[in-house]
């Protein structure tokens, strides 16, 4: 217990604060903390993750290594909210190979690349559907935008979303042939599949 109070700073963290880990999010380090493992003494960040009733132990030397961050400064999270308000850009691509892209991008934990799949996958009212795996991956970026926007805003995670929402209304609508375009795009991924 005396170890743990005795680091509570390291590599630039403390204890109580907020970061993202790239595969879970927004978390928040609850200790720093040492433990033998194989005979070898490590120091480790625990970081929890209240929505997802999770806890991690990442290595304090290996924070910077697996992505680890710091939560956006306030700019930073305007230059995400002004990703949502461009033009979608889908590459004219097989599904599974933008999904693994979206995919990568949701994981690298850089708050502009998962804007980026946040608009991308996103569909107004009046668009088509989208597929089940389009679904869940546009969930998943969108609550990874969601929990740091509200966190850097200090704002509910409903609040953070309607602002989102806002600016994905403020983006160019699509066009009649770039629907068309969607149309043929999904009749090949039928024909692929």
């Amino acid at each position: 217990m005396s170890t743990a109070k005795k680091s509570a700073h390291r590599q630039g963290y403390k204890v109580g604060e907020s970061v993202v880990y790239p595969a879970h999010g927004v978390g928040r380090i609850t200790a720093i903390e040492e433990q033998e493992i194989a005979g070898f003494k490590l120091e480790l960040f625990v970081v929890s993750f209240d929505k997802d009733k999770m806890v991690l132990r990442v290595p304090t030397a290996k924070a910077a290594t697996v992505g680890m961050r710091k939560l956006a400064e306030p700019d930073g999270m305007q230059k995400a909210l002004e990703v949502l308000t461009g033009r979608a850009r889908i590459k004219r691509t097989m599904w599974s190979r933008r999904a693994q892209e979206y995919e990568a991008k949701i994981n690298s934990g850089d708050l502009i690349a998962v804007a980026e799949v946040v608009r991308d996958l996103h569909r107004a009212e009046s668009q088509p559907e989208q597929s089940y795996s389009e679904r869940q991956l546009y969930e998943a970026a969108l609550d990874r935008v969601v929990r740091e926007l509200a966190h850097v805003n200090k704002i509910t995670d409903t609040e953070a979303t309607k602002l989102i929402e806002a600016n994905l209304a403020k983006s160019p609508k699509r066009t009649r042939a770039a629907e068309g375009d969607a149309e043929a795009e999904a009749d090949l991924q039928d024909e692929a599949a």
